[in-house]
Parts: structure tokens; sequence; C-alpha cells
């Protein structure tokens, strides 16, 4: 991020462990958004626990490919953002890509519309970790 974006927070005498807050914060909160990305690695079992996942039968094999791919990416930005809580510089990235990933699934989710229950649970752990990412991009701007 620009050093022109950030935001300076006079926290006074208790600089260091303000600052140490806001980190473990930060980090806190992408550990919780690349968690909520890995759930859907258990599509990654087969056929049946793509059922459970998103509440319909896979029995097309072709459908079954595209959602364990689907599931093994969304294990890689979880890794990613898990990681991310632990690596600075991989922050911005992070938030970005899982940002891109929880926006865009809410918003199609949405422009189709008629979800069954099953999405609508993906739906809002989305917005859980719409939330989560936010808040990191924010506690990544301010500096003490």
């Amino acid at each position: 991020m620009p050093t022109g974006a950030r935001i300076i927070v006079d926290v006074g005498a208790n600089g260091g462990a303000a600052r140490m807050i806001l980190e473990k914060l930060r980090a806190g909160l992408l550990i919780v958004a690349g968690v909520i990305h890995l759930l859907p690695l258990v599509g990654l079992r087969g056929s049946v626990a793509l059922g459970r996942l998103y509440g319909f039968e896979v029995s097309d094999p072709n459908l079954q490919i595209v959602l364990q791919h689907r599931a093994l990416l969304f294990g890689l930005l979880g890794a990613l953002l898990i990681g991310a809580a632990f690596v600075p510089r991989y922050q911005a990235l992070a938030v970005g890509a899982g940002l891109i990933s929880a926006g865009g699934f809410i918003v199609i989710a949405f422009l189709v519309g008629e979800f069954d229950p099953a999405i609508r649970r993906v739906v809002v752990a989305d917005v859980v970790a719409v939330g989560c990412l936010l808040g990191a991009a924010v506690l990544g701007a301010v500096r003490g």
C-alpha cells in the first residue's frame, strides 16, 4: 500500500503495545477469512461430500471435476489468507484476492437469485469473510 494511503494514529506512550494489538487483530481477521475459504476443501473427498456442501446431488462427473477443482482453488486461497496473517508483505494480495472471491460470489448469488438454503449458508459465510477482510484492510491502513 502506498505511504500516502496510510492513516497515522497517535497511540501515545503505549505505541508499541497498541501497534501489536492492531497487528494481532488484523492477523486474526485474516485467519478467520482463511478458515472460511478452507471449508470447501471437504469437497475434494468426492461427490457425496460435494452434495452435502452445496445441497444438491453431484452425479455428473464433469460437474464433480469442476466443483472439486473449485474446492482446491479455495484451499489455495485459504492458505494464502492464513499465511498472510504471518507474512505481512502478502497481506494486500491476500485481502484483494479474498475480497474478489467472496464479494464476487455474493454478487453472483444475488444477480442469479432464487438460491436455496445451502447456497444461502455460503453467502452468509462470504459476508462474514468480506467483513473480516475489510476490517483487515482498514487495520492495514492504520499505523501507530
